[in-house]
């Protein structure tokens, strides 16, 4: 049997622990083109061992496999966690495959693979917005770069992708199967800021992506994707909430199967989503509450009604099945993704909401009002399942006036005005 490669740095559980955190694994030369690296990891997490082959006479002339996790902090077992001899012994087995098959067995990593073994992840792990995850990947990020290879990509591929985004103009709904456009006016401030906000956000889930890949062991840098930067003061939250006016005449011009729909969200502020799913046994009518069972954190909470509330409520639940749908439309069939959009449409123009909102702007109303009715952001982030930073920053704004009338009414006099007699000179009118 083969003598294992000695290091002092990688040897025991408590010399890798000494090592500083750093992106780049500590790689050990085992035979000429062969090595074993050890990834160091923040938080206390256990490090990670890597295999690397290079062959200067072969295309790509390095390659990269994922061993398993060190034993760091678990005893090794052999298979998932393994000691440093342990990962030697694996990556000998790895060479070995990559010679008998011409170092064919590791294909390069594309980003196509990665953005699909993220999806996979998410999935695994629970994710709510598995839908709208896979629509950002199709539309935004495998038509530019999806052939490309992980390893190819450079800091200047990433950031003009993410600059052309937000200069692009933004897609909007079409008949299935076609795409449609509209343009964007880049003169106006708060368009330019929307756009930069989406690129951000799409941006968050290439590098997403990538970062699992890189953390997989299946590329050897992550240099490329992190010196990308977002833009800043993209994602400053948009002051829209409606009055009691605007509420009253948006409800009125509700059609009949549409309205219980929105007075639900503006008496709970709950998500479209959260709605949808609601059923008539999620009532606590005694104790004033509704139990939204999933959310799109994946946390439950309940959500305080209004005596109001209880009412309303109680009549959409009286005499159906606990496990019934709470809120249905006329036919008795549930609301579905994106049902709400037209008739959310309809109710604007016939209530004269302009500019048009969309039905995400109920549950800001709802949290708005509580906001300013003197309720504390904790409670409100409760209430409508957020944390209290995004609630502050999404949901938590007051007019300019709602602002000033407090400041004033609170405010108590200096006394410091000089009286004098001089009056200012008004010019003729």
């Amino acid at each position: 049997m083969p003598r294992k490669a000695r290091d002092e740095r990688l040897d025991t559980r408590a010399a890798r622990l000494r090592l500083p955190v750093r992106r780049e694994p500590y790689f050990r030369t085992i035979q000429e083109g062969r090595a074993i690296g050890y990834r160091r990891l923040a938080g206390g997490k256990a490090g990670t061992w890597i295999a690397r082959h290079f062959d200067r006479d072969r295309e790509p002339q390095r390659l990269y496999k994922a061993l398993g996790n060190a034993d760091d902090m678990l005893d090794a077992d052999g298979v998932d966690t393994l000691t440093f001899a342990q990962a030697q012994t694996a990556a000998v087995a790895w060479f070995a495959e990559l010679g008998r098959a011409g170092g064919r067995v590791a294909a390069q990593l594309t980003v196509q693979a990665a953005m699909a073994d993220y999806v996979a992840d998410y999935r695994a792990r629970g994710g709510k917005a598995l839908s709208n995850l896979q629509s950002v990947i199709d539309a935004h990020i495998l038509p530019k770069l999806g052939d490309k290879l992980v390893n190819d990509l450079t800091h200047g591929t990433i950031r003009n992708w993410h600059r052309a985004i937000a200069t692009a103009a933004p897609r909007v709904r079409a008949k299935a199967g076609s795409t449609a456009t509209r343009k964007i006016d880049h003169a106006d401030d708060d368009a330019t800021r929307a756009r930069r906000a989406t690129a951000n956000r799409i941006l968050t889930v290439l590098k997403a992506a990538l970062n699992l890949a890189y953390q997989d062991g299946k590329t050897p840098s992550d240099d490329a994707w992190r010196r990308v930067a977002p833009f800043r003061n993209a994602e400053a939250p948009r002051i829209r909430y409606l009055t009691d006016d605007e509420a009253v005449r948006l409800v009125n011009a509700s059609g009949p199967e549409f309205r219980p729909m929105v007075v639900a969200a503006l008496l709970t502020g709950c998500r479209y989503g959260e709605l949808c799913r609601l059923r008539a046994g999620d009532l606590n009518a005694n104790q004033g509450t509704l139990h939204i069972r999933v959310s799109k954190t994946g946390k439950a909470r309940h959500v305080m009604l209004t005596p109001e509330g209880v009412e309303f409520f109680t009549g959409l639940a009286a005499g159906k099945k606990s496990t019934a749908l709470m809120l249905t439309r006329a036919d008795g069939t549930g609301w579905k993704t994106s049902d709400q959009h037209r008739p959310m449409r309809a109710a604007c123009e016939a209530g004269q909401i302009a500019p048009a909102i969309g039905f995400h702007i109920l549950r800001h109303t709802h949290a708005s009002r509580l906001v300013m009715s003197g309720v504390l952001l904790g409670v409100v982030a409760a209430q409508i399942g957020d944390s209290e930073a995004t609630t502050a920053k999404h949901y938590a704004h007051l007019s300019p006036g709602f602002v000033a009338d407090s400041i004033r009414a609170a405010s108590k006099p200096f006394g410091l005005a000089v009286q004098n007699n001089v009056e200012p000179i008004r010019g003729r009118r």
